[in-house]
């Protein structure tokens, strides 16, 4: 059994590590080539585990040579357009100038209720909102509405926004983050000092937010309100 438990954990990182290598995307966006590596890998994984009589290397060798020629594939995909054209396919045009191209849907074998789930994921339930529509080579599909369907912005309703990252998580759970505190514009130190002022130990923060504006939220681990604290400082946290 310990060498059972022992393999599982090796192969379990083993796969973890072949993974990240190969990029992060979610399952639902990978490539044909991602895909079909991601699944040979972990069916190759589960041989030693389940039979302790084929040596390790027989499962980590196949898996790593795997891995390292998806790389190398996706590598030269990037030099040569053709070539990735031919593993992952193109985008195809399914909806243009609010005109549906049923060509193309069987083309990729689309039904209409495979094109209407795929819409109603992208929030769209009328097809006649719909001013362009392409399948990219992932599957998903991506959607442009009508500007007569679309959600207006500020800008046109003529309201002018600074552009600004969103706020940083810059403590979780009573640790600072001293990376996304800098982001934010802050020193841990001046963090500290924040919460001191505030009768609020830093032990006692659940989360804490903060941006490049000087505004703050944090939540306590008992609960309560979201406090706010506005503190206006220079980048340098000074």
């Amino acid at each position: 059994m310990t060498v059972v438990i022992i393999r599982a954990v090796m192969l379990y990182i083993l796969v973890i590590f072949s993974v990240r290598l190969m990029g992060k995307r979610q399952l639902g966006e990978l490539q044909p080539s991602e895909l079909v590596v991601t699944i040979l890998v972990s069916n190759i994984a589960t041989l030693p585990v389940e039979d302790t009589d084929i040596p390790l290397i027989v499962g980590i060798t196949p898996i790593l040579t795997l891995v390292c020629f998806e790389v190398i594939v996706s590598w030269i995909s990037l030099k040569c357009p053709r070539l990735r054209r031919l593993i992952s396919g193109s985008p195809k045009i399914v909806i243009s100038s609010g005109r549906l191209d049923t060509r193309v849907l069987r083309e990729l074998r689309f039904s209409a209720d495979d094109l209407m789930t795929a819409l109603r994921g992208q929030d769209v339930f009328d097809i006649s909102e719909v001013q362009f529509a392409i399948v990219e080579t992932t599957g998903s599909i991506s959607v442009m509405k009508k500007p007569s369907a679309d959600v207006p912005q500020r800008c046109d309703l003529g309201i002018t926004q600074p552009d600004s990252d969103p706020p940083q998580v810059i403590m979780a759970e009573g640790r600072t983050i001293r990376s996304a505190a800098e982001k934010a514009g802050a020193s841990p130190e001046r963090i500290a000092e924040m919460l001191r002022r505030r009768g609020i130990a830093p032990g006692d923060v659940f989360i804490m937010t903060g941006d490049g504006s000087g505004k703050y939220l944090a939540a306590l681990r008992n609960g309560g309100d979201i406090i706010t604290m506005e503190e206006k400082h220079d980048k340098s946290g000074n």
